[in-house]
Order: structure tokens, then sequence, then C-alpha cells
């Protein structure tokens, strides 16, 4: 896979990511004062499920002991990050309808695992000191 399409599927991810954090901020303060108690919820599909849960477990991944090193950090953060696309790209996979976006999950796994083996195996010649 070429460097730009490994930098494609990341931004995408990361995208992913992004617009799955922000539907869960209210778009202001004053959504946050409506009393919503009252009101009906439908259950959570799987999807919705799957998803708090890879967004949960990746940022609790992600917050490592920081050691100084700028690029021993960076690789140990961006595990459990690329981690977090993988667990969303499976949800999408067992959950999602539409061809094209499973494809492209599909490739979000397969690009991800790939960086993820080469960043264990960089860490693995580059120990914390």
């Amino acid at each position: 896979m070429t460097l730009a399409k490994k930098i494609v599927l990341l931004l995408m991810a990361a995208g992913m990511l992004l617009a799955v954090f922000l539907e869960s901020v209210p778009a202001s303060s004053e959504e946050m004062k409506h009393d919503m108690s009252k009101m009906a919820m439908g259950a959570q599909s799987p999807a919705t499920t799957g998803y708090e849960a890879a967004m949960k477990k990746m940022h609790k991944d992600m917050a490592i002991k920081y050691t100084g090193n700028a690029d021993v950090d960076f690789v140990r953060g961006m595990i459990p990050h690329h981690q977090g696309a993988i667990d969303m790209a499976n949800v999408v996979i067992a959950n999602g309808k539409d061809p094209e976006i499973r494809k492209l999950a599909e490739g979000v796994v397969k690009a991800q695992e790939a960086e993820i083996k080469e960043m264990k195996d960089w860490l693995a010649k580059h120990p914390a000191k």
C-alpha cells in the first residue's frame, strides 16, 4: 500500500472518530439546560453501543504515562488510536449495510493492523528509557 493511501485511510479513520465525538457534544450550552427526562428514549442500536465502547476503550488506552521521548510517546499513543479505528471499523462491518462503507472499513482494518505491527516493531527496537 502506498504512503498516500495510508495517509488517506488514516485521515478517513480520524474523520470517522471525530464525527462520532462531535455527535455526542451539545451544539451549545443552551442545549444542556433542556429537561429531557420525560422524553421517551428508544433503545440504542448495537452499532451505537459498539461505537461508544470502542471510543471509551480507545480514550482510556491512549492515556499513557509519558516518557519525555517524543517518538516513543507518539507511537505508544498511536497504537491504541489505531486499535480504536479497527474496533470502530469492525462495528460497521458487523452492523452496516452499505457495501462501499464495508469495503472502506475492511481497508481501514487491514491498514491499521499493518501500522500497529510496524509501530510495535519500532517500539521493540526503541524502548523508552
